[in-house]
């Protein structure tokens, strides 16, 4: 049942075992960066489910299987960096679903396959193979070695002449750029119109206002793209009553423009570990990629030296955490007064826990490279109008206070959602830590209690700790939410125990979110 196996950069030596096609569940090898050596076993077609398969950096020799063909589920096929020889099999033309294709850096030969899937990658996948020919290669295909060689010489000398003109050309644009940057800060800030958002003290128009210049990025194009709508719009965040939530990292408000539309404005209290503008529009651009029906989207970002915001859509139904604890202080739509709108009936928080895994599994399994979230909490799964959840702070792990901290039990929010290894000096964190945050998530849609409680002054109950407590000297039913009505309790069961195998101490004896989506979708099946 094993799906994942990342043995990457870890010395290993001798050949790749055959027995490792016994895996037929794997989604993704990664061999990488050891010293292995001998063939690619061609039982690996066995794999049928498999979407990652890395062996770059090795010492394979031998040639690459055709029946690497018959894996139609690859997304990543990395055989760069090793020793391999012969042609590239016309078969891989079969790996329609192929992103990422490398076999630069071996001994390979002969003309590289016109199919499409492999057309469609450039130079830099198939380079330092010096017995390849063929698109999207420079060198052609020539009829005999006499006639390559005498054509060797002119050819090298008109790529050297390209490539001195390209970088004189690269050279004076750069200088252009540099100069043209200088003469654009050195300008009035009225001409940077676009980039400009509202000062929290002063009105933008008004003369000698010290009105914060940045720049505002957006991704969506249903936002307003005029200065005098963010005028306007941003003023929310000036008035406290537009408050709607906060946490480890922000304070989030309700923006709306004169159109309606309504976003939530996350201000930021720490960038973490980025250091700077560069930095930050990197990790905003990666979140501008993410496109999922349980994520929250993410909608823009703006920066200055003073001030750096989030935008993403408005949840009008607040999170999780509010409708479970009754902790809800903002305003949200009318929605959720209407038949019962903060009263979480099973059905519905059983659909809430499958959309979160879902949203979390894209991010683990569907993301390269993988996004951790290291911050999920039932405060963080929002509620759209019709009550689907949308995982919300995905992809915020560098801009988190905690990362590189031993001292994350005492100043981590989430307290209560951490698991074991987080709290060690040794802060090995993983895709198993969101598992296990994400198992205290379902204790608390089957429990409706709190991650943590304090009914005395000084004490303070765990759930994790209640819940397997309970379980040890009473039934499952003893657990559950008493204000829940019309539930299969078998159901509830089955949910129960996942919660339980998610909150493992040990990090793999907890399930993948794959397994976790897999299991929740078999419970709904069965019952």
């Amino acid at each position: 049942m094993l799906v994942t196996l990342d043995l990457a950069g870890l010395a290993l030596t001798g050949e790749i075992p055959g027995f490792l096609s016994q895996c037929q569940f794997l989604l993704d090898l990664n061999l990488s960066a050891n010293k292995l050596q001998g063939a690619i076993p061609s039982t690996l077609n066995n794999l049928t489910y498999l979407k990652m398969l890395d062996l770059h950096r090795n010492q394979l020799d031998g040639g690459i299987p055709v029946t690497l063909g018959q894996l139609t589920n690859l997304v990543l096929l990395d055989l760069s960096e090793n020793r391999l020889a012969g042609p590239i099999p016309q078969e891989l033309g079969n790996l329609s679903n192929l992103s990422h294709f490398n076999v630069s850096f071996n001994n390979l030969s002969g003309m590289i396959p016109s199919v499409p899937v492999l057309q469609k990658f450039d130079f830099t996948a198939f380079m330092d193979n010096p017995f390849l020919c063929g698109p999207p290669l420079n060198n052609l295909c020539g009829a005999g070695h006499g006639h390559r060689k005498r054509l060797g010489v002119p050819i090298i000398i008109a790529i050297v002449a390209a490539a001195l003109i390209l970088i004189g050309i690269c050279i004076v644009c750069a200088l252009n750029i540099k100069a043209y940057t200088r003469k654009t800060r050195d300008e009035e800030d009225s001409k940077e119109e676009e980039e400009v958002l509202v000062s929290e003290s002063t009105p933008i128009a008004s003369p000698g206002s010290n009105a914060i210049i940045g720049k505002l990025v957006l991704f969506s194009k249903s936002l307003p793209s005029r200065y005098e709508d963010w005028e306007t719009g941003t003023k929310a965040l000036l008035d406290k009553d537009c408050l709607i939530g906060g946490g480890s990292i922000g304070t989030v408000y309700k923006a709306t423009f004169e159109t309606g539309l309504s976003i939530a404005v996350k201000k930021l209290e720490t960038l973490g570990r980025v250091r700077g503008q560069d930095e930050f529009e990197h990790e905003m651009s990666q979140l501008g990629n993410l496109s999922h029906p349980n994520l929250v989207a993410f909608q823009g970002y703006y920066w200055s030296s003073s001030m750096q915001l989030l935008l993403s859509e408005y949840m009008a139904n607040g999170s999780l955490y509010d409708h479970l604890h009754g902790n809800r202080p903002y305003a949200f739509s009318e929605s959720s007064s209407r038949s019962g709108g903060g009263e979480l009936l099973w059905e519905r928080r059983f659909n809430i826990a499958l959309g979160a895994a879902r949203a979390l599994a894209y991010l683990h399994h569907d993301c390269r490279p993988q996004i951790l979230h290291l911050n999920i909490k039932s405060s963080n799964i929002m509620l759209d109008g019709k009550y689907e959840a949308k995982l919300a702070d995905y992809g915020l792990g560098k801009l988190l206070p905690i990362l590189g901290s031993i001292e994350l039990s005492r100043i981590h929010t989430a307290i209560g959602y951490i698991a074991p290894e987080l709290a060690s000096p040794s802060l090995r964190y993983s895709d198993k830590s969101d598992v296990f945050s994400f198992g205290v998530v379902l204790l608390e849609i089957v429990t409706g209690r709190k991650p943590v409680d304090s009914p005395g002054v000084a004490t303070a109950v765990v759930l994790r700790d209640y819940v397997r407590e309970i379980l040890e000297y009473a039934t499952a039913s003893d657990c559950f939410d008493r204000s829940l009505r019309g539930f299969a309790e078998a159901e509830l069961v089955q949910v129960l125990k996942l919660a339980l195998v998610c909150t493992s101490n040990t990090p793999s004896s907890r399930p993948s979110m794959a397994e976790v989506v897999q299991f929740l979708e078999s419970v709904r099946t069965s019952s």
